[in-house]
């Protein structure tokens, strides 16, 4: 069996980062398929670095850095090293999660390293009184009635 491709579908305006290269959806819809291996993050996963406020953000930064550009792996990992040791200070309550935060990074997974570091600092936010995230919008088509032809007599 043939292996199955990844397929995206973004939203008009949305950005996305593919090996490196910043990608801009037009004005419809898109459907992009994937048939081999990328690192790829949509623009609501894109983490900005002047938005690094907290030391989860940061962390999430550093492996963000990793993850899109893998030439830049050594540098980024004495980075990440260092962010995780003082994450780890700060939280020592969340030390199973930096943990496994570490290993997926150590074994090169790290788009799944990404979403759990994602939910420390969305965990977070809610608890400061951050406003819940949108829910996804939902297209929804509806026919119209069209109505009976008036027949005179």
């Amino acid at each position: 069996m043939p292996p199955v491709p990844l397929k995206l579908v973004l939203r008009p305006g949305e950005k996305l980062i593919v090996n490196g290269a910043v990608i801009g959806i037009g004005d419809h819809p898109v459907s992009l398929f994937f048939y081999n291996k990328v690192n790829f993050l949509r623009g609501r996963e894109i983490l900005k670095e002047e938005n690094c406020d907290t030391i989860e953000k940061r962390l999430y930064f550093v492996i963000q850095l990793i993850y899109i550009f893998p030439e830049d792996a050594a540098t980024n990992m004495e980075h990440f090293g260092s962010i995780l040791e003082e994450a780890r200070a700060q939280h020592p309550d969340k030390a199973a999660l930096f943990d496994e935060v570490q290993s997926l990074v150590r074994e090169g997974n790290n788009y799944r390293a990404l979403k759990l570091c994602r939910k420390l600092f969305d965990i977070k936010e809610s608890a400061e009184g951050a406003p819940p995230p949108k829910p996804p919008v939902e297209v929804v088509r509806r026919r119209r009635k069209i109505p009976a032809p008036v027949v005179e007599d």
